[in-house]
C-alpha cells in the first residue's frame, strides 16, 4: 500500500477526495492520563485551583477536534455533524480516561478529529493538574473504531 499523502516525486500533498462519494462516517478514539493518587483525589474532589478538570478538558477537546485541519497540515477541514468528548475519573489508573466520538457526512473520515480531540483533552488535564503532579503520563491515545467510507468499518482489537 502506498502513502496517499505523497505524490510520485515524494512531495507531501493533500489527498484529492473529489471523486469519493459523500457518506456518513464516524470515529471513536480514547486516551488516558495517569497521575498520582493525591492528584487524582483533587480531580475527584474538584479542589484544583484552575477549576473543574473534567468539564474543562471536555470543552478543550471539543475545540481541538473542531480545529484539526488547522493543526494537522494535510487534513481536510470537515463540517462535523457531531463531536462529543467525555472525560471520566478512572480509579484503576488512577487518572482520567478520555473518549471522543465524531460523526460527519463527507468524502473523508473523521479519525483525525477524534484523535485530536482526545489529545487536546489529555493535554488540558495535564495543564490543569501539573501544579500537583508533573509526572503525569499521557498514554494509549488510539482509534477504537470507525465506520463508513471506501475502506469500510474498522474496530481495534
Amino acid at each position: 500500500m502506498s502513502l496517499s499523502h505523497m505524490d510520485q516525486s515524494g512531495r507531501a500533498r493533500m489527498v484529492d477526495v473529489a471523486g469519493k462519494p459523500v457518506s456518513r462516517r464516524t470515529a471513536v478514539a480514547e486516551g488516558t492520563v495517569r497521575m498520582s493518587p493525591e492528584a487524582f483525589r483533587q480531580v475527584l474532589d474538584n479542589t484544583l485551583a484552575k477549576g473543574d478538570v473534567l468539564r474543562i478538558a471536555e470543552v478543550a477537546g471539543t475545540q481541538g477536534g473542531k480545529r484539526t485541519a488547522e493543526l494537522i497540515p494535510l487534513c481536510h477541514p470537515l463540517p462535523l455533524d457531531m463531536l462529543m468528548v467525555v472525560c471520566e475519573a478512572d480509579p484503576g489508573l488512577p487518572g482520567v480516561r478520555v473518549t471522543a466520538s465524531v460523526g460527519v457526512t463527507a468524502r473523508t473520515g473523521a479519525e483525525m478529529e477524534a484523535l485530536t480531540a482526545v489529545a487536546v483533552a489529555c493535554l488540558t488535564v495535564y495543564d490543569m493538574v501539573k501544579a500537583v503532579d508533573r509526572g503525569m503520563v499521557i498514554e494509549h491515545i488510539r482509534l477504537l473504531h470507525k465506520t463508513g467510507g471506501t475502506s469500510g468499518d474498522w474496530r481495534a482489537e
